[in-house]
């Protein structure tokens, strides 16, 4: 297997920082309802992409890799800036974000976007496709590389969501990482907060300042054996 833990060597110009995050979206223009689904994954996806997940644009294609799945597909610009810093695709492609010749559309296509797991936008697709993902990777006894999906709240109304927590609490997938951005969009809720229904099924959980960059890498690396992992990253209100 090929050991995905090492970054690729750059100068240290070419260090990707999180100041420059605000430029990359800003490059992309054009009617984009769904500017505020974007900017509430931004500090969490650039903590899981600058220092937790084990893949580069040179192991897209190794097994051992880890997975991203970005479920909350129907805002991706902050998906497609981090991925653009961090090598996967020059940031000139950005220009082009919603065109009719751009690989960078509305919602995320695994088979045009270096990087992208999966197709995604309709919501409640992502965590039932990572707890499947972690099941077939332990069908190859592929036990090392780990699973991650961004969820938003509103998703966990959806019944699919429900499925996947109730089955992957009790089977132990500890391969399994969720994240929800929690900007107060759900329609229901849940008694207790997002991660007491998380933690009710079995899993270890979470809730952080969504925007606290160490609170996050401490929540995301915390260890979980035997279990999955969630972590609800608050932010402001959608408004």
């Amino acid at each position: 297997m090929t050991n995905t833990t090492a970054a690729p060597v750059r100068g240290l110009r070419d260090l990707p920082d999180f100041a420059d995050v605000s430029r990359l979206i800003a490059l992309m223009t054009g009617a984009e309802k769904h500017a505020p689904a974007a900017h509430s994954t931004t500090d969490a996806l650039w903590v899981l992409y600058n220092r937790v997940l084990r893949v580069t644009p040179a192991t897209v294609d190794d097994p051992g890799r880890d997975r991203f799945l970005l479920s909350k597909g129907h805002g991706p610009m902050a998906y497609y800036a981090v991925l653009a810093a961090h090598g996967f695709f020059d940031e000139e492609v950005l220009r082009g974000f919603g065109t009719y010749a751009s690989p960078l559309g509305h919602h995320p296509d695994r088979l045009l976007v270096p990087g992208a797991e999966i197709g995604s936008g309709s919501l409640g697709h992502g965590l039932p496709l990572a707890v499947g993902t972690v099941l077939g990777l332990r069908a190859q006894g592929l036990t090392d590389p780990r699973v991650w999906v961004l969820v938003g709240d509103a998703e966990l109304d959806e019944g699919s969501n429900h499925e996947a927590i109730a089955h992957a609490g009790p089977a132990g997938l500890e391969q399994l990482h969720t994240l929800v951005i929690d900007n107060a969009s759900a329609t229901h809720g849940w008694p207790g907060g997002i991660a007491s229904r998380f933690a009710a099924a079995g899993w270890s959980a979470a809730t952080v300042d969504g925007r606290d960059h160490e609170a996050l890498y401490a929540a995301f690396t915390a260890p979980h054996p035997g279990r999955p992992r969630a972590v609800v990253a608050r932010v402001e209100p959608k408004s």
